[in-house]
């Protein structure tokens, strides 16, 4: 009989990995040594490996969340349509410096699904 493992939240081995990523992509490498793409969109990938174990405290602390699981697969998606949305449909037109750009939301689909896949192959 295999035991599911309890998840981290915030503690999780997936969101520190990505904390750290951030951090070293936002002020540890130099701009001249990465490609464009890279510089512009390095964070995006991190959206919700870094986001939802937050969200997912939140809402078991809330008392939304009733289990202690491993993230599903339609946690990742919800959180996924919700922050895309946000951020690139309301953000534009609340922000004057917002922009609206493709590639920011398959950076955002990137990072949830090898995050999902790690989350999901620990469970």
């Amino acid at each position: 009989m295999s035991r599911s493992r309890s998840f981290g939240y915030w503690r999780d081995p997936v969101c520190l990995a990505s904390a750290l990523a951030y951090a070293c992509a936002r002020w540890g490498i130099a701009a001249a040594l990465v490609p464009a793409w890279w510089r512009g969109h390095a964070t995006d990938l991190l959206l919700v490996p870094l986001g939802l174990p937050w969200w997912l405290w939140l809402e078991r602390t809330l008392g939304w969340r009733h289990h202690d699981g491993m993230p599903r697969w339609s946690e990742l998606a919800f959180v996924l349509v919700v922050w895309t949305v946000a951020a690139e449909v309301l953000a534009p037109r609340l922000f004057p410096w917002a922009t609206r750009d493709v590639w920011d939301v398959v950076a955002y689909v990137a990072g949830a699904a090898v995050a999902g896949a790690s989350w999901q192959r620990q469970a």
